[in-house]
């Protein structure tokens, strides 16, 4: 390949990722507002619709786009820097915190991602895997209940989500409600826990996202 041949193609590989954020960008900017249109996220990118289905073929493509820009840019690298960390239990409450606050902000783009279900969950399940290694320091240094497996930590998390993460919640609210829902994770007096059961662990966690998006009439009647 030639000099100039190579600078055309990475002039547009440039151009296809800069076209790529900016749909992303205008993604979650209307899908935010409860709005569904393709052609809205494309007018609002400054890209033709024929560039948005070349990037994402379907509303679905851009809502796993958007999430997995979420977690990328406002809460895994929460976790990066909580890693070391003197008290890990804490760090877990402060990025838990910040996922309530993010939720509610975003209240309009976790609803209308509540019309998919899967998307959602692999998005909590990504979310819940980095903060692992978090929980098990915590647990190692006696600061979480020993019994609590990472299994748990999405279902908790969808809990805390449909408990707290509502519209009209100050974060002040959020934040000592949160607290409330943590101190169940001290291991000093804890009860046991009683099993799950493996055969409706799945089905159980798609249906507690859904419910806990609330997906409204006017957002479901906005994806059809």
């Amino acid at each position: 390949m030639t000099n100039a041949a190579s600078g055309t193609h990475r002039r547009r590989r440039i151009d296809a990722r800069s076209s790529a954020e900016r749909i992303i960008a205008a993604g979650r900017n209307v899908l935010g507002a409860g709005e569904g249109s393709l052609e809205r996220i494309a007018a609002e990118a400054g890209v033709g619709i024929a560039t948005l289905y070349r990037h994402f073929p379907n509303r679905e493509a851009i809502v796993r786009a958007v999430l997995d820009d979420i977690l990328e840019t406002d809460l895994l690298p929460l976790i990066t820097d909580a890693s070391a960390a003197r008290h890990p239990r804490q760090s877990i409450l402060d990025i838990a915190t910040r996922l309530l606050d993010l939720i509610t902000e975003e209240r309009g783009l976790v609803t209308f991602a509540g019309n998919f279900a899967d998307v959602a969950v692999d998005a909590l399940q990504r979310f819940s895997d980095s903060l692992r290694p978090l929980l098990e320091r915590a647990q190692e240094q006696g600061e979480i209940r020993a019994d609590l497996t990472a299994d748990d930590i999405p279902r908790f998390l969808v809990m805390g989500i449909a408990a707290l993460a509502l519209p009209g919640t100050t974060p002040a609210t959020r934040a000592r409600f949160t607290v409330l829902l943590f101190d169940s994770l001290n291991p000093a007096n804890a009860t046991p826990l009683p099993p799950l059961r493996p055969e409706t662990e799945e089905d159980d966690l798609h249906t507690a996202v859904s419910s806990a998006m609330s997906v409204p009439e006017k957002s479901r009647k906005s994806v059809q």
